[in-house]
C-alpha cells in the first residue's frame, strides 16, 4: 500500500506544484496600457485554438449582450474589454492545464461547470451592487474561475486522497466540506489553491480569495473580503451545482446588505442565477 503524502510539506516545496502554463505566463507579462501589448495579447490567444474557442463561446453568452454572434478573438475583445479578456484567458489557461492530467474521482467537467457558473453569477451579482463598491470584472472572473483550483492541486499531488475526499463529500452531503478536509487531509483545498496561486505569482487579492473563500470573516481576508462575500453568495445560490460542496441554506438580509444589494431583489436575482447556471451548462462542453 502506497504511503500517504504529507500534503502540507508538499505544498512548501514549490517544485512539487504544477508550473504555470506558458501562455498564462506570457499573458500576465503583457502591458495592456500600450497598443503593442494589446495586439500581442490578441495574437497570443489567437494562436491557441482551444483557448480562442472557449473565449469566443463565453463572449457569446447573453450576459454580455452581444447583438451579433462573436466569431473572432478580436470581436470578443471588443465585447469583453482588454483587461477582462486577459483575466478570463489566464483563468481558462490555468484551469485547462491542470485538467489535462488524470483526476481520478474528481469530475473535471463538474468542476468546470461549478467554476464557470460561479464566475458568471458573480458578475451578475455585482451588477446589483452600488457602482462604487463593485470589484473589477477582471478580478471577478479570475476569482470565480480559480476559486476551487485547489481540488485540482490535490488530485495532482495525491489522487488517492482526492478520491477519498470526493467519496466522503458525496456520502456526507450536509457535512461542512472544510471539516471533512481537515479530518482527511489536515489542509483545505483553499490553502492548496492559494499556495499554487502564490507559486504562480498571481495577484495577492486572488491568493487571498482562494485561501479564504469559505471563511469570509477571517481577519486575514480583509484584502479581498468583498470578492469573497460575492463568491459565498453565488455558491449559496448554486447549492451543489457541479460539485458536491455543502453550503449553508438560505440567505438573510444581512448578507445581501453586506454587498449593498436590496434584499427585495432576492427572487429576481435567484431567477437570473438559474439562467447563468444554464448558460454555464451549455458552455461547459467547450470549456472542459
Amino acid at each position: 500500500m502506497r504511503s500517504k503524502i504529507n500534503l502540507k510539506n508538499s505544498l512548501k516545496k514549490l517544485d512539487t506544484l504544477p508550473a504555470m502554463p506558458a501562455i498564462a505566463q506570457k499573458l500576465l507579462s503583457l502591458p495592456l496600457e500600450t497598443h503593442e501589448g494589446e495586439l500581442a495579447m490578441l495574437k497570443l490567444i489567437g494562436h491557441d485554438p482551444q483557448l480562442s474557442a472557449k473565449i469566443i463561446g463565453l463572449a457569446n453568452t447573453p450576459l454580455f449582450g452581444a447583438s451579433l454572434k462573436t466569431t473572432s478573438v478580436k470581436d470578443a475583445a471588443m465585447l469583453l474589454g482588454m483587461t477582462r479578456l486577459k483575466s478570463v484567458a489566464v483563468g481558462i489557461a490555468a484551469m485547462s492545464a491542470l485538467t489535462r492530467m488524470p483526476q481520478g474521482r474528481l469530475s473535471v467537467q463538474n468542476l468546470w461547470l461549478h467554476s464557470l457558473a460561479v464566475a458568471l453569477s458573480m458578475r451578475m451579482l455585482a451588477q446589483y451592487m452600488p457602482a462604487g463598491s463593485r470589484p473589477n470584472d477582471d478580478q471577478i472572473f479570475l476569482a470565480g474561475l480559480l476559486h476551487d483550483i485547489g481540488y485540482l492541486v490535490l488530485a495532482y499531488l495525491d489522487t488517492s486522497r482526492s478520491d477519498e475526499l470526493h467519496a466522503r463529500m458525496a456520502e456526507e452531503p450536509d457535512r461542512p466540506m472544510m471539516e471533512i478536509e481537515q479530518e482527511l487531509l489536515d489542509v483545505t483545498h483553499g490553502e492548496m489553491g492559494a499556495q499554487l496561486a502564490q507559486n504562480w505569482g498571481l495577484p495577492n487579492e486572488i491568493i487571498t480569495v482562494l485561501r479564504y473563500h469559505h471563511n469570509p470573516e477571517a481577519p486575514e481576508a480583509q484584502e479581498a473580503r468583498m470578492l469573497i462575500h460575492i463568491i459565498n453568495l453565488a455558491e449559496k445560490l448554486l447549492p451543489s451545482f457541479g460539485i458536491a460542496e455543502a453550503a449553508e441554506p438560505g440567505i438573510d438580509d444581512t448578507e445581501w446588505a453586506s454587498l449593498g444589494i436590496d434584499p427585495g431583489k432576492n427572487e429576481e436575482i435567484c431567477n437570473r442565477v438559474a439562467e447563468q447556471a444554464e448558460q454555464a451548462r451549455q458552455l461547459t462542453r467547450t470549456m472542459a
